[in-house]
């Protein structure tokens, strides 16, 4: 078996040892005689499992019980419609303020737009091509806001907030689908972080949400499987959840903890992405888009000086082991996603190969 070293932005590399336990327990459960993805979701076993990646999440991340955690369907995107049903309860009086970084929050004002008109976009980047976060003092927020909403790291553009943004009484909701669990955050200063799991956490099919309880029950004329109040109440259990998903999601987060929990990951992440950079800076071949003090600690963009040399630079990196490297068509060239999984060795490895690139057609 040989493995490579997978740069896709999402879904993205998982941890070998959870592949690796995952395989080992996949037709036999820890002596229940059936595969995890054959379990009611009501048994004893699945219920330990589900509690557990609860617990653990809590814990690496130091959620008070004053936050409900939700283990939903939909994606990141399902909440970009949900977080405005469950937290608008008057239209007619009240708005939210969008802070614009990148496709995705674009994508979250637009699915708020169409249930609520009066949605305010309280600072862009877009003018410069979404190359920089908006400061604290760009941020024109609106004190009688439902919510702020923020993107916290950009996975097409490449940047991510190097602050966290002062919102006041109003509460900070945030789509932290790929940084999450990537640096510590003070849980207690959001009303709502959710995230896709398909990055940092696990695999696709699952989406975490980390509610404040006292934004619970806002609106009680929501459909039920779409109202935060009545999925709490259920712990996640209103229907089926993805149950596979969860159970990888928790031996991600077993992962996690035994590395050193989410400092640890952190203390990695720096040292992957300061030597990208370095790499990318300390060459004219390589040029990277993004405005420095915004750059992604997860998702490095990269462009070619020579632009007609990018389909060979990713045949070529490919060959050589290092794939999905492609970049979104709104910035070309290529992006590295370095996330927790992603081990410092394939990070040399994708240095190494672009200065023998360059050495070659520089």
């Amino acid at each position: 078996m040989k493995r490579v070293y997978n740069f896709s932005a999402g879904p993205a590399v998982l941890p070998l040892p959870v592949l690796e336990r995952a395989r080992d327990e996949m037709l036999d459960y820890r002596g229940s005689g059936m595969s995890v993805m054959e379990m009611s979701h009501r048994s004893k076993d699945y219920m330990a499992i589900i509690a557990a990646a609860e617990a653990l999440l809590r814990e690496l991340m130091g959620i008070g019980e004053d936050y409900a955690v939700l283990f939903l369907q939909g994606g990141a995107s399902l909440q970009f419609s949900m977080i405005p049903m469950n937290l608008i309860t008057d239209p007619a009086s009240q708005s939210a303020d969008y802070v614009m970084t990148g496709s995705w929050s674009e994508k979250a004002l637009t699915e708020a737009k169409k249930l609520f008109g009066d949605v305010r976009v309280a600072a862009s980047s877009k003018n410069v091509n979404y190359s920089r976060i908006p400061a604290q003092e760009e941020l024109t927020l609106n004190p009688d806001a439902a919510y702020a909403h923020i993107t916290s790291n950009n996975t097409i553009f490449g940047t991510e907030y190097p602050y966290l943004p002062d919102t006041g009484a109003v509460p900070l909701v945030a789509d932290a689908s790929s940084n999450i669990l990537s640096r510590p955050v003070d849980v207690s200063r959001y009303g709502i972080i959710y995230a896709g799991a398909q990055k940092n956490l696990g695999p696709s099919g699952v989406t975490v949400v980390i509610i404040r309880k006292d934004l619970l029950g806002r609106n009680a004329n929501l459909p039920t499987m779409l109202d935060f109040q009545a999925l709490a109440k259920e712990g996640s259990m209103l229907n089926t959840p993805p149950t596979y998903a969860i159970y990888i999601l928790g031996l991600v987060l077993e992962w996690v903890k035994e590395q050193g929990g989410v400092a640890e990951m952190e203390k990695r992440n720096v040292i992957k992405a300061d030597k990208l950079y370095a790499a990318i800076d300390g060459s004219q071949f390589y040029l990277c888009p993004t405005e420095r003090a915004s750059r992604s600690r997860m998702n490095v963009p990269f462009t070619l000086a020579k632009p007609e040399l990018t389909d060979g630079f990713l045949a070529g990196a490919k060959a050589a082991g290092l794939v999905t490297l492609k970049g979104h068509r709104s910035v070309g060239g290529m992006r590295a996603s370095i996330y927790n999984a992603m081990p410092e060795e394939g990070v040399d490895a994708l240095i190494a190969f672009m200065r023998e690139f360059e050495r070659v057609n520089g």
